[in-house]
């Protein structure tokens, strides 16, 4: 009895592999084939997510549910109209300028280059400026060309747009209905853990980065504005966006910034970029980011990674994103269910 018990418990061991493996794979080509539909919805959801703190806030001064996100909608609605009136055109036009710009700046700023490439040929590195130079001009010169069909595009990511805001506030109105219908379906330990978990987890999760995005910004936008870094706004706003990945995504940012800066504006600039940076990064981490997610997932920085790098593979950068919550949620689940049962095994005894 014990053998087959042995045996039993290594056949399960080892047909979960292949079969998480997948699983893993057939979700990536429903992710594929619903790829448009399946972001739209997340990205409401999220929306949803982050609004859903002020819907509550309303609440507590005896609004009902309805009156409270009405008024989050107006004050939504007014906040994008401020912003479409100023900061929006700002980025928009430096956005174009950098993209129509870049070739011709990147050949003008060719002999920022070179002393890099001398360090790198002296110590025999593993890049090859040149080749990284001619892949990123020649996405440059694709863009521009694609600028006349970008913009005939507007209109439709403007009309997608507004979609997305009556999706989520809709999933304001009605989601906890909607939630509690699906979590019904599942069976009720599953259900009732999960169903803590993952709000717990997402809101958290959203609610912090969304902070150090936004204090990663602040910080940002006058120093490079005293340092006179050309395209300030959306610079900062590329390294705020990236600050959404967890673990190196702020990293990623900053990295790819201080590279339009060095072919832009040359290394003294590029060298104060990355060290306001960092020393900014370093303050959001190590200072910010504890009070803010306190023990968040509880999770190994290698299962992160490794979650990190599934989610990319599923789902490209919206999987990246939701890979900790979703990892963290995963844990917790678990961790509650069996908590669950322990309890239950000792008021039995």
């Amino acid at each position: 009895m014990h053998l087959a018990e042995l045996v039993r418990r290594y056949l399960l061991y080892g047909l979960s592999g292949p079969v998480i493996v997948l699983n893993l794979w057939v979700l990536g080509q429903v992710f594929k084939y619903f790829e448009g539909l399946i972001t739209f919805t997340i990205l409401s959801a999220i929306l949803a997510l982050i609004l859903d703190y002020l819907v509550r806030l309303l609440e507590r001064f005896r609004l009902t549910r309805t009156q409270a996100v009405l008024v989050v909608l107006f004050l939504f609605l007014f906040l994008m109209v401020i912003l479409g009136f100023t900061l929006i055109p700002i980025v928009l036009g430096q956005a174009t300028q950098l993209v129509q710009g870049l070739p011709g700046l990147l050949e003008a700023g060719d002999r920022n280059f070179t002393g890099l490439r001398r360090f790198i040929n002296q110590y025999d590195l593993p890049l090859d400026i040149d080749q990284i130079t001619r892949q990123i001009s020649s996405q440059i010169q694709a863009i521009v060309a694609n600028l006349p069909e970008l913009a005939i595009n507007t209109v439709g990511q403007i009309f997608a747009s507004i979609l997305l805001v009556v999706l989520a506030f809709y999933m304001l109105l009605y989601g906890e209905r909607c939630w509690k219908g699906v979590i019904n379906l599942l069976p009720p330990k599953l259900g009732n853990a999960l169903s803590t978990s993952l709000k717990q987890q997402f809101h958290q999760f959203f609610l912090s980065q969304l902070l150090l995005a936004l204090v990663m910004v602040l910080f940002l936008i006058p120093t490079f504005l005293i340092l006179q870094i050309k395209f300030t706004l959306l610079l900062v706003l590329i390294i705020g966006l990236l600050q959404v990945i967890p673990l190196f995504g702020a990293t990623i940012g900053i990295g790819l910034v201080t590279l339009l800066v060095l072919g832009l504006q040359g290394y003294l600039p590029a060298i104060q970029v990355v060290v306001a940076s960092v020393f900014f990064q370093q303050i959001t981490d190590n200072i910010i980011a504890p009070r803010l997610r306190g023990d968040f997932t509880g999770l190994n920085p290698i299962w992160i990674i490794i979650a990190l790098l599934i989610g990319g593979r599923v789902a490209g950068f919206i999987g990246v994103v939701l890979a900790m919550p979703v990892a963290a949620t995963i844990k917790s689940t678990i961790e509650t269910m069996r908590f669950s049962e322990e309890l239950r095994k000792i008021k039995t005894s």
